[in-house]
């Protein structure tokens, strides 16, 4: 009884720390600690908290982990995955509203932070659109397809389809490639040509294509292919 009490003093202390001081001075176990603690009442998730960081050698890669990779760690159950889960998620979307509004090219460098942060560990490739107004500003960043991308697979009209929807002046495509590739393939190329057309036709310009491998990025648009 004395030790739960200990325990539960200990989970006391890093929530006061973390209320008065945010993360600073907390070590990586503690904080994921504090994320298993969410939705799990269990005493003790030290032990789990650390064999997690030695699984995944990091933080951030334990974030990025898929719930079938992380139920492979002795002790992580479904209440501890929400714990984890949900706070890359509220982190991505939170990501994604700070550069809704802003001009893209004045928030690019941000822009790509987050398209690095949400498909750099996807394992299929998605295919996404940023829309963008009359004045550059970001209107929404939609994923339309995921899988593997071939020219049959993406089709012009539900990108022309979606710019007019959503009343865009111009689009951004963006994929990523889960090998870390950042070299366009065939696909990538014809795929860009076919829709910079399309989108002509409806005097929506194409700025860019980027791709997305690891934490690097591809951009046909600075490498002259646009």
């Amino acid at each position: 009884m004395g030790t739960d009490k200990n325990k539960t003093g200990h989970y006391s202390r890093l929530r006061e720390r973390f209320l008065r001081d945010g993360l600073e001075g907390f070590l990586d176990y503690e904080v994921v600690e504090l994320l298993l603690k969410l939705a799990d009442p269990r005493p003790d998730h030290k032990p789990t908290a650390k064999a997690l960081l030695e699984r995944f050698n990091s933080l951030s890669e334990l974030l990025e982990a898929s719930p079938a990779m992380l139920k492979t760690v002795t002790g992580v159950g479904q209440r501890n995955i929400f714990g984890l889960k949900l706070v890359q998620a509220v982190a991505r979307r939170y990501m994604k509203e700070q550069i809704l509004n802003q001009d893209y090219l004045t928030s690019a460098e941000q822009v790509r932070d987050y398209l690095i942060h949400y498909l750099k560990q996807r394992d299929r490739e998605q295919f996404m659109v940023i829309l963008l107004n009359g004045r550059n500003q970001i209107i929404d960043l939609v994923t339309v397809f995921e899988g593997t991308l071939t020219t049959s697979a993406v089709y012009p009209r539900e990108i022309v389809k979606l710019a007019l929807e959503r009343d865009a002046a111009a689009i951004i495509l963006v994929h990523n490639h889960p090998s870390g590739s950042l070299y366009p393939s065939a696909d990538d190329v014809t795929i860009t040509n076919r829709l910079k057309e399309a989108c002509e036709m409806i005097d929506v310009q194409v700025h860019d294509h980027l791709i997305i491998g690891g934490n690097e990025y591809y951009s046909f648009a600075q490498a002259g292919k646009l």
